[in-house]
């Protein structure tokens, strides 16, 4: 047997070359300069769908999109084009929406298990007929991937609504594999159930559950209130009038929260990937930075950003953006106004100090934002119409 000898400092050449290239990239959290609406456009991608409300992505690898609609079906967007049948049609369950006239129940949310590509698994959340929050879990079809077994329906969570109005209803999985669940304050207007700092009500908060151990699902043990006898279990976060749209930023783990403001101010509020929990976002003592009904709010977060109503009456959560077609959006957290169509970008200078523009001025009315897998970031427009924001066109 022949023995090698390999010079040391090759040796440590070839230690020092595989370390390196096993370090993750670090994610772009600030930068130097507020992006220009001038390097992007506005693509329309389908349109004729009723009152969409949310699109996403499974991330199972098959690139397809799934548009929500408010009245109860789920769509799929595939190589550009709308499927003829629904994946989902919940409208039989789901509270009816008549077309002329307003209303924030239906259904609400959606979200695919990060496992879904292996257990077929996803989630919706829906006003049933009775006005309650339902939130359940559903299946693939086993002999196509384009539909759902409409019969593998099983709740997991419900929770009467006191009122028609401030039913949160998005649902989200977080990077540690839970499931987070919007609840709004219950309706009606200035929290009369006092919901936003009564821990002892799931109303006003963000709930986080395990739905991957016994049914209908179990509280994580590093729940920020687990075992105190003050506040609810489930509950992650509190002092939330009606946050409309959170989400998660792919590279980070951190999380935005948009929370509709009631007479003054619309906020978006941010909570690190670290965080522990148990965030109080102030409501109804504050809205925004604003005191609003007074009184004590413990541990107040303050919102990053906020934006009267002269500027528009509804925020719409959105995404940061972490694409790869529009580098100059890299770290930009987009969002917008459901009544007037203006979009704004959020991000963090070189200090992380948080700054804000008004990025564009759409004229649609903007229910939700969308992801898909690649990190392209989407935009609803409640009319029936999908937008993408692509590169600008070269002139």
């Amino acid at each position: 047997m022949k023995t090698y000898l390999i010079p040391i400092t090759l040796v440590l050449i070839l230690c020092l070359g595989s370390s390196l290239a096993q370090e993750p990239e670090e994610a772009l959290i600030s930068r130097d300069s507020a992006p220009s609406a001038e390097d992007v456009a506005f693509s329309e991608i389908a349109s004729g769908f009723n009152r969409p409300l949310y699109l996403t992505n499974a991330g199972d690898g098959s690139e397809r999109l799934f548009v929500l609609e408010q009245t109860g079906k789920v769509w799929i967007i595939k190589d550009g084009v709308r499927a003829q049948q629904p994946f989902l049609d919940l409208s039989a369950l789901v509270t009816a929406t008549a077309n002329n006239t307003y209303s924030e129940q239906g259904l609400l949310g959606l979200a695919f298990h990060p496992d879904y590509a292996s257990n077929g698994r996803f989630f919706v959340n829906y006003t049933d007929r009775g006005g309650n929050t339902v939130v359940a879990r559903y299946q693939v079809s086993l002999s196509n991937p384009d539909v759902a077994d409409a019969g593998s329906g099983q709740i997991i969570f419900q929770l009467a609504q006191p009122f028609a109005n401030h039913n949160g209803g998005h649902i989200d999985f977080g990077p540690d594999g839970y499931l987070y669940i919007s609840l709004g304050d219950g309706g009606s207007a200035n929290d009369p159930l006092g919901a936003g700092q009564n821990r002892r009500l799931l109303l006003g908060s963000i709930i986080r559950i395990d739905v991957d151990g016994a049914l209908p699902y179990v509280i994580p043990p590093d729940n920020p209130f687990t075992g105190d006898d003050s506040a609810l279990d489930e509950i992650w976060a509190y002092g939330l009038r009606n946050a409309w749209r959170f989400s998660f930023d792919r590279a980070t783990g951190d999380m935005y929260l948009a929370d509709v403001g009631q007479s003054l101010l619309e906020e978006v509020n941010f909570q690190p990937a670290d965080s522990s929990g148990g965030e109080n976002y102030g409501w109804n003592v504050w809205e925004g930075t604003n005191l609003f009904a007074g009184g004590n709010a413990r541990d107040h977060v303050p919102p990053v950003f906020e934006y009267p109503h002269l500027l528009g009456c509804s925020v719409t959560g959105g995404y940061v953006y972490r694409g790869g077609a529009i580098p100059q959006l890299e770290a930009v957290y987009l969002f917008g106004d459901y009544c007037t169509g203006r979009m704004w970008a959020l991000y963090r200078d070189p200090d992380l100090n948080w700054q804000a523009e008004e990025f564009a001025n759409t004229g649609w009315a903007i229910s939700s934002f969308g992801q898909d897998e690649a990190g392209e970031v989407y935009v609803v427009d409640y009319s029936g119409r999908i937008y993408r924001i692509d590169p600008a066109l070269a002139s």
